[in-house]
């Protein structure tokens, strides 16, 4: 099966003025504004399918996303409600995944304080619930550094209440520590030479975030896991079973990450992030059956990720004219792949919904 090759979301437009078609996918305007929330420095705390084979030219370069018609997916009906999770007898709170943030720091923050995660100040008040990012917390929205020292400050003080906050490795992680490591090196694409460099403004860089990034958001970064199983969820970022090629156990995986980045290779690290790039493996005919095959390797009952924007996924997109600028409607996760998936980007790069949610889901 192939899988889409194109990174995810769409462009934003001058300012932060956000838009709804699929027509604008320039290089965003920079925005010279950061969000008033503290920063901190602490650390954030079977058989596999027949093997994929790459589209003629793929690059993760190429920054448009194709609309996807509705009969392309298999869609299941869903409540976003969640089930009430009552504290588990070892203590544990109930768990909550983020997804895709790309940095809109103040949709963050209001999302976490509708779930009752943050006090009208910004802080944890959460006690000891359990907190995931599914990655992407940088380019195309306005303060992808305000995103970052955001989720490391509540690491600390979620850990201090006796919860947890905790970060996946999204692919414009790798894009932003290549981009900055390696810059205008050239690198082998798969379909030519490349650079980070190109391909981070490509996909929505943005300068104010390049100048802000300190050693301690590096470190942070190059140290956040691929994937986590927690309470019969594997939690990964990206809807692909490119994970497979790192490794047959989930801390395999972790490590190989790990590795890669620390040898500092420009090859081998687009390798990463193109693998990372690839999307759309658990959707339309033999979806479930990818999905099984990270579940079978991997443990858990349901994938929860990121990456693919679930107007996407549904073909609910902006009209190509640019007239209808209400943006896309999301009402919450979208379940697919037999109930086995669980997509938690709601596309806010395109004026979609920027999702906290409760697990389990009640379906």
């Amino acid at each position: 099966m192939v899988e889409g090759s194109m990174t995810q979301g769409a462009g934003q437009g001058p300012e932060v003025e956000r838009t709804a078609t699929l027509r604008d996918f320039r290089v965003p305007a920079y925005v010279h504004e950061t969000g008033p929330y503290a920063q901190s420095t602490h650390p954030g705390d079977v058989v596999p399918p027949a093997e994929e084979t790459y589209p003629e030219g793929y690059t993760p370069t190429q920054r448009d996303l194709p609309v996807i018609n509705r009969g392309d997916t298999v869609q299941v009906t869903v409540d976003p409600a969640s089930v009430p999770a009552p504290q588990s007898a070892t203590g544990q709170g109930p768990l909550y995944v983020v997804g895709d943030v790309h940095g809109y720091l103040d949709e963050l923050v209001a999302a976490l304080q509708e779930q009752g995660l943050l006090d009208a100040a910004g802080q944890w008040c959460a006690g000891t619930a359990r907190l995931w990012f599914l990655g992407d917390f940088t380019d195309r929205g306005p303060d992808g550094i305000g995103v970052i020292d955001l989720v490391m400050r509540l690491s600390a003080e979620a850990a201090a209440a006796g919860g947890y906050c905790k970060a996946l490795m999204g692919n414009h992680e790798l894009l932003l520590l290549g981009a900055k490591r390696f810059g205008d090196t050239p690198v082998n694409s798969g379909a030519g030479t490349a650079t980070f460099q190109a391909a981070w403004l490509l996909n929505g860089g943005q300068k104010t975030d390049m100048d802000r990034l300190q050693d301690h958001h590096l470190q942070w970064m190059a140290r956040l896991d691929a994937v986590e199983e927690v309470d019969g969820h594997l939690l990964l970022h990206s809807d692909t079973t490119a994970y497979l090629d790192y490794g047959h156990s989930i801390e395999e995986v972790n490590d190989t990450v790990r590795e890669t980045l620390t040898r500092n290779d420009a090859d081998e690290v687009w390798d990463l992030f193109r693998k990372f790039t690839k999307r759309f493996s658990f959707r339309d005919e033999g979806g479930a059956d990818a999905v099984r095959s990270l579940l079978d390797t991997y443990g858990g009952t349901r994938v929860v990720h990121g990456h693919s924007p679930i107007p996407y996924l549904l073909g609910e997109v902006g009209s190509e004219d640019g007239e209808d600028d209400s943006g896309p409607v999301v009402a919450g996760p979208h379940v697919y792949a037999d109930g086995l998936a669980i997509a938690m980007d709601g596309g806010v790069t395109m004026a979609g919904k920027l999702l906290v949610q409760q697990l389990p889901l009640n379906v």
